[in-house]
């Protein structure tokens, strides 16, 4: 029982962050980001060899992409036929600005109002 005590204190700060921070706000868990990556870790074997040892990482990244755009329903399509025209030419230390779910979002939403 002291054991148990003293984890659950050791994790207080984030127990309040979870209870104050209203439904939906934080994750109890990380199973909903597991089962949006499960496709992916299945199939990242079978991709190594697809075309060439370079296309199964490249495919396993953009799979990876269009599973993070599922969970907030965004349209993945828009996003990459946004984002990747723009990578080339784009600043390494600006591209958490391109992240599918908030940045990119955030900065679309901004554009879009007058």
């Amino acid at each position: 029982m002291g054991k148990a005590c003293t984890y659950v204190l050791g994790e207080w700060e984030r127990l309040e962050r979870y209870a104050s921070s209203g439904h939906g706000q934080v994750e109890i868990d990380n199973h909903p980001a597991e089962n949006m990556m499960r496709t992916v870790a299945l199939g990242r074997k079978n991709w190594i060899h697809v075309g060439s040892e370079e296309a199964g990482p490249k495919i396993a990244a953009i799979l990876s992409i269009l599973e993070t755009c599922k969970r907030p329903k965004m349209n993945a399509r828009e996003y990459l036929e946004d984002v990747l025209p723009r990578l080339g030419g784009w600043s390494i230390n600006r591209i958490a600005e391109l992240t599918p779910i908030m940045a990119w979002r955030r900065a679309r939403n901004q554009a879009a109002q007058p």
